[in-house]
């Protein structure tokens, strides 16, 4: 009995000694943000501890605490667009980015209204999700321009606002349409509402020929190079998780609550919407038509949304990750 004990007792402490070996990656989220998801995914399997590390989720409010957390060092990444990451490096911070979805907004409408195109958005009531430099908005009103010769800015009633927000006023017959993130957009279809178009099929109606992962993990290219395993490790697992999510429905029933999905439509909207968005290359061609989009971006937000640089800045993608 007491050599039963005695082994237990050295198990145990092998084990704590073991765990606390293992190196830590701290990842800032978003108590409900969707790379909660993938996280969760990675955390249920164990695949953290099963590529050598442990994951540490340091939750945090707003997708601007997730920032300053980074540039304060309280976590070692987070999630956010090369947009971001290519002015902070313009000004002289190291920031560096790699992959975790291709998904984007799109615009949604009542499933009777009249609106089917760009071109009939004019003169409508439009909510955008966001600021007036959002991504997702300066690339529709380049559509705009492009394909139908107007001005959104300035042919549109616009109202920016938080996704939530903007559903309350879209249902309460107080907006025609709302250009919304993309987890909005698959909800507001669950029940019933139908989209126009997506971000996707804009760039691609602009000439994009790969799907551009605008949202991803951002770290200090030198936290990186210092923890080039642990880097490798994070992928690996991610890898795994998405593989899990884009393949077993169950998983997403676990999931669910995670989700916040209010019935089983609206999780399979989610779910779809998800796995639509996992990249699945990222190489020399995505990263040269993102220096194009960099660029069409720049013209059409000004400093306001690149800072003083005009051209994606070198470092933006941390070379050690490609698909």
């Amino acid at each position: 009995m007491r050599r039963s004990v005695l082994g237990t007792l050295i198990l145990i402490l092998w084990a704590s000694v073991a765990h606390a070996e293992e190196p830590a990656m701290r990842i800032g989220v978003l108590k409900f943000g969707t790379v909660s998801w993938e996280l969760a995914v990675i955390a249920h399997h164990g695949l953290d501890r099963k590529a050598g590390f442990a994951i540490e989720e340091v939750e945090l409010a707003s997708n601007p605490a997730t920032q300053i957390a980074l540039q304060a060092g309280r976590v070692d990444a987070v999630v956010s667009d090369w947009l971001f990451v290519s002015r902070q490096r313009a000004e002289g911070a190291d920031w560096t980015f790699f992959p975790f979805t291709t998904a984007l907004g799109s615009v949604v409408v009542p499933a009777s209204s009249t609106i089917h195109s760009v071109a009939e958005l004019k003169g409508k009531r439009l909510g955008i999700a966001g600021s007036t430099i959002d991504k997702s908005w300066l690339i529709l009103r380049v559509l705009g321009e492009t394909e139908a010769r107007i001005d959104l800015d300035r042919d549109t009633e616009k109202y920016f606002g938080p996704p939530p927000l903007l559903e309350e006023q879209l249902k309460a017959g107080r907006l025609d349409a709302v250009l919304t993130f993309w987890p909005s957009a698959a909800r507001l279809e669950a029940q019933g509402y139908r989209r126009v178009l997506s971000v996707e099929d804009a760039l691609k109606k602009l000439g994009f020929a790969t799907r551009q992962p605008l949202v991803g993990y951002v770290v200090s290219e030198r936290w990186a190079k210092d923890h080039a395993a642990l880097v490798a490790g994070f992928q690996k697992a991610r890898a795994e998780a998405d593989a899990i999510l884009a393949d077993s429905d169950a998983e997403w029933e676990w999931l669910a609550p995670r989700t916040e999905a209010h019935d089983k439509a609206e999780l399979t909207r989610l779910r779809d919407a998800f796995r639509a968005g996992i990249p699945a290359h990222w190489g020399a061609e995505e990263r040269l038509e993102a220096e194009r989009l960099y660029a069409l971006l720049a013209k059409a937000g000004g400093t306001a949304l690149v800072g003083p640089s005009p051209v994606l800045q070198p470092g933006t993608f941390l070379d050690s990750v490609r698909y």
